[in-house]
């Protein structure tokens, strides 16, 4: 089964392929991501790497937690899954007398060109 890791605290200039040669030390790396800012696309200090088996995992969170890599010491942690966000969307801004549904209003004043 595939072990995800989360691998913080990356140097900026350090690229996917850095990460799976440091950590095919530790075993089988399946894959590997350099996260990278939208707007500039350059990277955001933080990766992932998928490892092949459990045991793999916890063998490179033993050798590299800590690793000193370009002056950096590494985080080395399984990797939590995405929790799906909500995207504030024009009807769903909520706000001081808003519940999420629509615009806030102050209460008691009715809309202005609604027919009822």
């Amino acid at each position: 089964m595939e072990v995800k890791l989360h691998v913080g605290n990356l140097a900026l200039t350090t690229t996917a392929d850095d990460l799976r040669v440091l950590f095919a030390q530790a075993g089988a790396v399946t894959a590997t991501d350099v996260v990278k800012d939208r707007d500039t696309g350059g990277s955001r200090g933080f990766g992932f790497v998928t490892m092949a088996s459990q045991a793999d995992a916890q063998k490179a969170i033993a050798m590299l937690n800590a690793f000193v890599v370009s002056e950096r010491a590494l985080t080395v942690t399984t990797a939590k899954p995405r929790e799906d966000r909500a995207r504030p969307t024009f009807g769903n801004r909520g706000g001081a007398f808003g519940k999420g549904g629509g615009p806030a209003r102050r209460p008691g004043r009715r809309g202005g060109a609604r027919r009822y």
